[in-house]
């Protein structure tokens, strides 16, 4: 199957048995990403590097002074630090610390971990304009400098979710192929939000894998192109 960038992918594809089975053999554990298969381009092409670090450095500059008023925000509207690290997995599974605004009163990162909701009790009122307006995803823009992550990409989950989903969807661990990215093909396709089952991030994985493999840095730039726009204008954001 071809991948043309901008073109939404047929859920039908999810029933691809052939997909399935060359993913079954990299999903057998969290790290569980094909760590003895052979790299692609999209975790390989310095092209991809040199666009990761040009605009992640650009961008750090030019939000600065937001960076740091969101800082002072979210430590003035309640109790902790401004800055929420959590543990999750990326290229070829290994574990690395993402970087986001601390949008919620609990800071998990063990054990079970609940998705965010819509209207979710957790989220604190700067929180969840910095939820609707993607901000809370800034700080990654460091995770990218450090090689962690990559402008675009599969996004990346939290290990107590790698754990569940990978035993559930045989084509998970595939999406380890790739650098996790702060934002994706699944994305900007309309996969995001609140996980209610299944289904929901077996879509997910089936748009990153298909991301992955069709991977060129035209697709990538449509990507971030079709991102602009839901920044501001994305009922799944919260």
């Amino acid at each position: 199957m071809v991948l043309k960038a901008g073109e939404p992918i047929a859920l039908s594809m999810l029933a691809d048995q052939s997909e399935m089975e060359r993913s079954h053999a990299a999903a057998p554990r969290r790290s569980t990403a094909s760590v003895d298969a052979p790299a692609l381009s999209v975790a390989t092409h310095p092209l991809k590097r040199l666009l990761d670090i040009s605009i992640a450095g650009f961008a750090l500059l030019l939000f600065l002074p937001l960076l740091l008023v969101v800082m002072a925000a979210v430590r003035a509207e309640s109790p902790g630090g401004a800055i929420f690290r959590q543990r999750r997995t990326g290229y070829r599974g290994r574990v690395f610390t993402i970087y986001k605004f601390r949008t919620m009163t609990v800071t998990e990162d063990s054990g079970q971990i609940r998705h965010a909701t819509k209207n979710d009790a957790r989220v604190t009122q700067i929180g969840a304009l910095l939820r609707k307006l993607s901000i809370d995803e800034l700080p990654q823009l460091w995770n990218v400098l450090k090689g962690d992550m990559s402008i675009v990409g599969p996004r990346p989950h939290a290990l107590a979710h790698d754990e569940y989903y990978g035993a559930l969807i045989p084509t998970y661990a595939a999406r380890f192929r790739a650098k996790p990215g702060l934002t994706g093909y699944a994305q900007v396709n309309g996969f995001r939000g609140e996980i209610r089952d299944t289904r929901c991030m077996s879509d997910r994985v089936a748009a990153d894998n298909s991301y992955i493999e069709e991977w060129s840095p035209a697709l990538d730039l449509a990507i971030l192109a079709r991102t602009v726009p839901l920044i501001f204008s994305d009922p799944r954001a919260y």
